[in-house]
């Protein structure tokens, strides 16, 4: 038939051809192209039923985590940080338990002004510095931190939805301004920042915890996902600090400042047995508790981190030396008349004398009688001295910020740097320093470390002077506090004590001003040394006493005998031993 008389299926459908009979069905597939259609099907059929089996059998675990990611979250569970306390356990630094007030911003925005205006009030900001808190994208906002806890529950009674709370904790200072400069603060996170809170940080801040567990939108937690891993609180850090010596301290620093209408100042007991530091006090302070409008110089541990020209403190350091070597003896006579050339420059003496034996150089405290010793000895010995005390180093003991200060290397020592560099000048020390190096005097030549922590062990020391040399030494400081002396102010009733005053100019810019440093360091009682205490005055007022024998030696005297009355030390002499003022508290 030919194809103009074969019947379409629309001309079969339309001329009335049942459907059985189209000729479509009619066709035919071959049999390779049935199987393989055949094959694909059951290909996909496998394919899902596989599918379906890993998603729901073998990927359990991953969906699930999946699924957990969009709202499962890992919760922090704080640790409480160690308290600090002094050596006979009083509170220092305790955390108390505060709240962390959040918000969902679009739910507080849609709350009435009013209860807005109300939460703005108890979180103590205004009612625009709230809303631009809140003008954020993020789902999660800070409003405030360390929020008291009657506050917290002001807040949460106002019943805004999308206000939140998180318990943390925030430190406590009970001891205020006094004990600032040892202790020290942490911050809203409760990491130290400064002081032992920073010195001791992973010591006193613990291990933190953790739970995962499901948040809703608004986040709360409706479901707890895993085991608790439990916080480790920190550590109780016990000071070797006095809190009594050092409150006293503190308060009689303070009274010297006044007194002398001085810029700053600083103090520092230390154990002479064990190397504890019983008191350190600077001023200005601070309350740690109060810290919204802290200035640098308040935040300064000048005790710690000023290095200074110490002055005549440093003569006994010298002498020792030429005693050490042979090179003097105490009755040794110097002259000391006049002035000393020294190249194109001269030393000279606050109050001349013709002639001094070596124990009169320390008591009147000559330069020109130091010098002369200093000049006998090779510049590398007096270099060596000065850095095994610790003059020029890092302090060894851990506290942030400790100044190494400054000692130039001896090969670059010209002989008048030697010559000043013997009382005090053309090198830089901080007082913590001074108080360090001071301990070979009090214990028979032996050098020991420092420490803030209590410690039952007794020091590991190192000698640098004989036994000889160091009494000696001891015995020349006391006649400094005698009646011919230039610190007879620092005298103790009932107690023998001995030690050095020091002044020195300032420098500024690289030249010496008419400002000065008044400092005495010593210690008492002198048949058997308890305490080292170190004092220093910043600035003075010039047109006053202005003199580490005026100044410093009286705090000096008030702070010894407050520490060794508290300390129930023994007195070694007669109480009624103060003696008139001999006019020689303005030696340099």
């Amino acid at each position: 038939m030919s194809s103009k008389s074969r019947p379409t299926a629309r001309n079969a459908t339309a001329k009335g051809v049942p459907f059985s009979k189209n000729p479509v069905l009619a066709l035919k597939l071959s049999a390779w192209r049935s199987r393989l259609v055949m094959f694909g099907l059951f290909i996909g059929f496998i394919a899902l039923v596989s599918r379906a089996f890993w998603l729901q059998a073998m990927s359990t675990d991953f969906l699930q985590k999946q699924g957990e990611s969009r709202y499962a979250r890992t919760i922090e569970l704080p640790a409480t940080r160690g308290k600090i306390t002094d050596r006979n356990g009083v509170v220092l630094a305790s955390s108390v338990p505060v709240k962390a007030i959040w918000a969902i911003p679009e739910d507080v925005l849609a709350e009435p002004k009013e209860k807005i205006a109300q939460l703005a009030a108890l979180l103590e900001m205004s009612d625009a510095d709230l809303r631009k808190k809140l003008d954020s994208d993020r789902q999660f906002v800070y409003l405030k931190r360390q929020v008291e806890q009657t506050t917290a529950d002001k807040i949460v009674a106002l019943g805004i939805n999308g206000i939140e709370t998180r318990k943390e904790y925030k430190r406590f200072y009970p001891e205020g301004e006094a004990m600032a400069h040892v202790v020290g603060f942490t911050n809203v996170e409760d990491a130290g920042q400064e002081g032992m809170e920073l010195a001791e940080q992973a010591s006193l801040a613990g291990k933190l915890g953790s739970r995962r567990v499901i948040k809703d939108r608004l986040g709360r937690i409706v479901e707890d996902l895993r085991a608790v891993n439990e916080p480790h609180d920190g550590k109780e850090l016990v000071l070797s600090i006095d809190s009594k010596i050092q409150y006293l301290a503190y308060a009689q620093l303070k009274e010297t400042i006044e007194k002398f209408h001085a810029k700053a100042g600083g103090v520092v007991v230390v154990d002479v047995q064990t190397g504890e530091i019983l008191a350190l006090a600077n001023l200005p302070s601070y309350n740690p508790n109060q810290r919204a409008d802290l200035t640098g110089a308040q935040l300064r541990n000048r005790i710690m981190t000023d290095a200074y020209e110490p002055g005549s403190v440093m003569k006994p350091f010298t002498i020792s030396l030429a005693l050490e070597t042979n090179r003097v003896k105490p009755e040794t006579v110097f002259q000391t008349a006049g002035k000393m050339k020294i190249g194109t420059q001269s030393i000279g003496d606050a109050h001349e004398s013709a002639a001094l034996t070596v124990s009169q150089i320390i008591e009147k405290s000559s330069n020109i009688g130091t010098a002369k010793i200093a000049l006998q000895m090779p510049a590398q010995e007096m270099w060596e001295l000065f850095t095994k005390v610790g003059f020029g180093q890092a302090p060894k003991f851990d506290f942030p910020g400790a100044a190494t200060g400054r000692l130039k290397n001896y090969k670059t020592w010209r002989p008048i740097e030697q010559a000043t560099m013997s009382y005090g000048h053309g090198l830089s020390a901080s007082t913590i320093q001074l108080a360090h190096a001071y301990t070979i005097f009090a214990r028979d030549g032996e050098l020991i470390p420092l420490t803030f922590k209590k410690t039952t062990q007794s020091p590991v020391p190192e000698r640098i002077f004989s036994v000889k040399t160091a009494l000696e030494m001891r015995a020349m400081l006391e006649t400094v506090t005698g009646p011919e002396g230039s610190a007879i102010r620092a005298r103790v009733p009932g107690y023998r004590v001995a030690g050095k005053t020091g002044t020195a100019y300032k420098v500024e810019r690289g030249q010496y001003v008419r400002k000065y440093i008044a400092s005495f360091c010593g210690f008492a009682p002198v048949s058997n040394p308890r305490i080292i205490v170190a004092v220093m005055i910043d600035e003075p007022d010039p047109s006053g006493p202005h003199f580490g024998g005026s100044v410093a030696a009286p705090l000096f005297s008030t702070i010894t005998a407050n520490a060794l009355r508290t300390l129930n030390v023994a007195p070694d002499t007669t109480v009624t031993s103060v003696l008139p003022d001999n006019g020689l508290g303005d030696i340099m």
